[in-house]
């Protein structure tokens, strides 16, 4: 019988071959590219955006004053987890809380939201949805019959987030009313909250001796709306999480320094 010829596997090593110059520098390229555009992202990071889990959103920690906004549509919050509320140095500073709109509504949280946030010692303000096709007197004695101010409470706020199909000239004129018996009964000068497209529409060139809270969710950054008006809140996300609230919360921050903010509401 023949011999079977028996193959023998041969083993073959690879070896990498030493990358040329040029494969080196474009991988240094490339990295310095990446460092370039991170460097770039975080120096136009003016306000310091960063993710907090605990609240669920992106906060722009270059403020230290952090704040909700809450209604009847928060349900029935429980004030005692809101208060602990906190993740390292950020907590919820501050609450506002609607009280009425138009003439005869009074939110039906108002009166224990009220009450809760005083007594758990947090900085609490009242806000009132105005409805333009409602007379101002109307309006403004459906806010003074409700809220009661003491002191260390926030600045009372006209919300204005509606036309209700009326022209410019009586929504300016109903919000001027509005605002001087306010500031006549409290003895403080309201805020206008208002979004971006309300702002340029009725308060630039009419209100720009009031404070404003301005709403702008899409933004990083308001200073081009604040260069030339006295904006002291930003409500920056309606996505919010807050211990003791369920659902979705409004945040806000205050813009400017710890000094002033002691002296708000004073």
């Amino acid at each position: 019988m023949a011999k079977r010829k028996v193959k023998t596997a041969v083993s073959k090593t690879n070896y990498l071959k030493p990358l040329p110059p040029k494969g080196w520098a474009i991988i240094a390229g490339v990295a310095l590219l990446i460092i370039g555009i991170i460097w770039w992202r975080d120096s136009k990071d003016e306000n310091q955006w960063e993710f907090v889990s605990k609240f669920g959103i992106r906060l722009p920690m270059r403020y230290a004053i952090h704040g909700i906004d809450v209604s009847h549509h928060n349900a029935r919050i429980n004030w005692d987890k809101l208060k602990a509320t906190r993740s390292g140095e950020v907590g919820i500073d501050f609450v506002y809380i609607k009280a009425t709109e138009g003439a005869t509504h009074l939110d039906r949280q108002f009166k224990r939201n009220w009450t809760e946030a005083r007594r758990v010692g947090m900085k609490r303000g009242a806000y009132h949805f105005y409805n333009p096709r409602v007379m101002s007197d109307r309006q403004v004695q459906n806010f003074i019959g409700q809220v009661l101010m003491e002191p260390g409470d926030l600045p009372p706020v006209l919300d204005l987030e509606t036309h209700a199909g009326r022209p410019d000239d009586i929504i300016i004129k109903g919000v001027q009313n509005w605002l001087t018996q306010i500031e006549a009964h409290y003895g403080v000068r309201p805020i206008i909250y208002v979004n971006e497209h309300f702002y340029k529409k009725y308060i630039a060139g009419n209100f720009d001796d009031y404070p404003l809270w301005l709403a702008g969710y899409s933004r990083t950054d308001i200073g081009d709306l604040s260069r030339d008006a006295q904006v002291l809140f930003w409500q920056h996300s309606e996505k919010g999480w807050a211990d003791g609230i369920r659902g979705f919360v409004d945040y806000n921050v205050f813009l400017h320094e710890g000094e002033d903010w002691e002296a708000l509401g004073e």
